[in-house]
C-alpha cells in the first residue's frame, strides 16, 4: 500500500485457477440501485425548488465539455517535463490547475504511476466516482458491477479482457475512487516517441489508459 493511498487494494494472485462463471464487463444491466436514487433524488430537488432544471443544464454543459484530451494532455505534459511530472504525482488537482483546467468540486485528484514494476487499475467499487474534470464522462463499462467487483478480486482476468496482458512478476495495484479522491493513471510513454512533440504524443494517450485497462501503444510504421 502506498503511503498516499489508504484505499488501495493489491492484486493476491488469486485469479488462476478458479471454476467460477465470468460476468461480463458489458451487459445490458438494468439501472442499478444508485442510477434509480441519483433520478429520484434529482427530481425531488427540482420539485422542491432546491435549483431548478436550467441549473442542472448549465452543469450538463461544463460536464461536457471535458473529454479524456485533457487528460491525454496532462500526460503528454508529464512525459516531456520532468518537473511537471514530479509535481503531478504530489498533487494531481494542483498540477493540473496550471494547465487551465478547473475543478468543479471539491475532489482531490491522486495521480498514480505506472512502471515496469507496478501497473495501476481505477474502479469505484461503490458507484462510478470518476476523474471527470480531467476525463469527461466514464464508460458505460465502467459504472457496471462486472467491473466494479472483479476489478478488485481478478484483475489480471479482467485486462486480459481488454487485450491488457500483464506479467505476473509486473504488481497490480487497484486503487478504488471515492466520493472526494479519484484517480488517474500516468501510463509509461512507449518506447521510440523520442522524436515526438507534446501534441503527438497525446494523441496517443487514450481514456482507456488513462483508467490503466490498456498500455500506451506507438506504432512507428503506421505514424
Amino acid at each position: 500500500m502506498s503511503d498516499h493511498d489508504h484505499e488501495q487494494t493489491h492484486d493476491h494472485s488469486h485469479d488462476n485457477d478458479h471454476d467460477h462463471d465470468h460476468a461480463p464487463i458489458t451487459s445490458d444491466e438494468m439501472p442499478g440501485y444508485y442510477d434509480i436514487m441519483e433520478t429520484a433524488v434529482r427530481e425531488l430537488l427540482v420539485e422542491r425548488k432546491f435549483f431548478g432544471a436550467e441549473e442542472i443544464r448549465r452543469q450538463i454543459e461544463v460536464l461536457d465539455s471535458r473529454t479524456p484530451a485533457l487528460g491525454a494532455m496532462v500526460v503528454a505534459k508529464a512525459w516531456t517535463d520532468p518537473g511537471f511530472k514530479q509535481r503531478l504525482l504530489e498533487n494531481g488537482r494542483a498540477a493540473c490547475e496550471e494547465l487551465g483546467i478547473t475543478f468543479y468540486d471539491d475532489t482531490q485528484l491522486i495521480v498514480l504511476e505506472n512502471t515496469p514494476t507496478v501497473h495501476n487499475l481505477i474502479v469505484c467499487t461503490l458507484c462510478s466516482c470518476y476523474p471527470r474534470p480531467v476525463l469527461g464522462l466514464p464508460p458505460d463499462w465502467y459504472k457496471l458491477k462486472p467491473y466494479r467487483a472483479r476489478a478488485v478480486y481478478e484483475p489480471r482476468a479482467v485486462l486480459r479482457e481488454f487485450g491488457t496482458t500483464i506479467p505476473e512478476d509486473v504488481e497490480i495495484v487497484v486503487s478504488d475512487s471515492t466520493a472526494v479522491v479519484r484517480y488517474l493513471v500516468l501510463p509509461m510513454r512507449p518506447m521510440g516517441t523520442d522524436h515526438l512533440d507534446e501534441a503527438q504524443l497525446a494523441d496517443l494517450v487514450t481514456r482507456d489508459a488513462m483508467i490503466g485497462v490498456i498500455p500506451v501503444t506507438y506504432n512507428k510504421e503506421a505514424a
